[in-house]
């Protein structure tokens, strides 16, 4: 919630492009950085501190907003300009195969970090396990990109356009979906495209961020080797950022206005999607702008260890398989500072173990890979047998 590498992957970005999207690694450490503490301070934090009257918790909580969106909408860029970029090197189909292959794997992720296998082992089974995540959200995202991309036929420029259309759809009809219960469908469906049941995402409207990264993909596939592309992309992100954070509601309202449609309204008055999104443009822009300050090595490698880190920090806070994470051992007692100094020897615990524990994303892959092979082995015993 790649990209993972993507968020979620570790890219493998051409000589001619890498010295121009240094940023990209630098916003995904930015945002899983954001991402660590946000967990951390909202898990721990004492409900009395939770004030948004105090100007500090008001700052904390609105740059949190922005976390969700901008690993989304990187996601979508990141996986979208090395699918299109395949197509030069004559190895989409494989791309493509991968993008489905991770796809799946991170959904599988996702759901294995809420599976309570102590509970399962006392005989309790919940439907918790059912609910969906960033993980379960950005695979099934990943696998929809490949799906438009396909039938699209690969042409780059009906993709584009088909992903910023549905982007804009999505964010346009967001009132006819915000409270949606769907009950005449299996609950494992039914937790992608309703939080009634606890999903923390669904995949609308978070496949919208994914949509207009992808739309950003196209652009700087097409431009990005022109010598004055960052010239012109820095303020485009910046005015286009800025435009959608203070005048998208207003647009929103004239429109509704001019074609007597309550819908966009309904969305202008609780117009979140549309300034997130423009919080995210203007994030690239300052990092975009600032890129050659930020290609420290720290800074590239916790933004290409985003899915270990992710794990590890799941692990630690929610207690995933045993229950017993953080949020029991400590619950919502800790004051500002002390959440505030907890939240950055958290994330420099997480950073160490993903750093020098866990060398490469792969450990996440490879245990999967692992388990894959033993069904594999149980399913087919007289292989087994043969081999022996």
């Amino acid at each position: 919630m790649s990209v993972l590498n993507l968020i979620f992957e570790n890219i493998e970005y051409t000589l001619s492009t890498s010295k121009r999207l240094y940023f990209i690694d630098a916003v995904r450490a930015f945002a899983i950085l954001m991402m660590l503490q946000g967990h951390f301070i909202d898990t721990l934090l004492e409900a009395q501190y939770r004030d948004d009257s105090y100007l500090p918790y008001q700052i904390w909580s609105y740059f949190r907003g922005i976390t969700a969106p901008t690993f989304f909408t990187i996601s979508g860029l990141i996986f979208t300009y090395l699918l299109i970029k395949a197509k030069q090197k004559g190895n989409s189909k494989q791309r493509m195969k991968k993008g489905l292959v991770r796809g799946l794997m991170l959904i599988g992720i996702g759901y294995a970090l809420r599976a309570p296998i102590f509970e399962w082992l006392m005989g309790e089974f919940r439907t918790y396990v059912l609910v969906v995540d960033v993980l379960q959200c950005i695979g099934l995202s990943l696998i929809l990109i490949v799906a438009l991309y396909n039938i699209t036929f690969k042409k780059t420029f009906i993709f584009s356009i088909l992903t910023l259309i549905i982007g804009v759809i999505i964010f346009s009809t967001e009132p006819l979906y915000r409270t949606l219960e769907v009950n005449n469908i299996p609950l494992v469906f039914t937790n992608y495209i309703s939080k009634a049941n606890g999903s923390v995402f669904t995949i609308i409207p978070w496949f919208g961020y994914m949509c207009f990264g992808a739309f950003i993909a196209t652009l700087f596939y097409k431009y990005v080797e022109r010598p004055r592309f960052k010239i012109a992309t820095v303020p485009g992100f910046f005015v286009v950022g800025l435009f959608l954070i203070f005048q998208s509601s207003q647009i929103l309202k004239y429109l509704s206005y001019k074609l007597d449609f309550q819908l966009l309204l309904d969305v202008a008055n609780y117009n979140y999607l549309y300034i997130r999104l423009g919080d995210v443009l203007v994030l690239f822009g300052v990092f975009f702008l600032f890129e050659k300050y930020i290609k420290q090595p720290l800074i590239l490698k916790i933004g290409q260890k985003t899915l270990s880190i992710y794990v590890i920090h799941f692990i630690i806070i929610y207690g995933s398989f045993t229950g017993i994470g953080l949020n029991t051992i400590i619950g919502k007692t800790l004051n500002p500072w002390q959440a505030i100094i907890g939240a950055i020897v958290f994330l420099s615990t997480v950073c160490f173990i993903s750093f020098y524990y866990v060398k490469t994303n792969a450990f996440v892959y490879s245990g999967i890979r692992k388990l894959i092979d033993k069904i594999k082995a149980i399913n087919n015993p007289d292989t087994n047998q043969n081999s022996l």
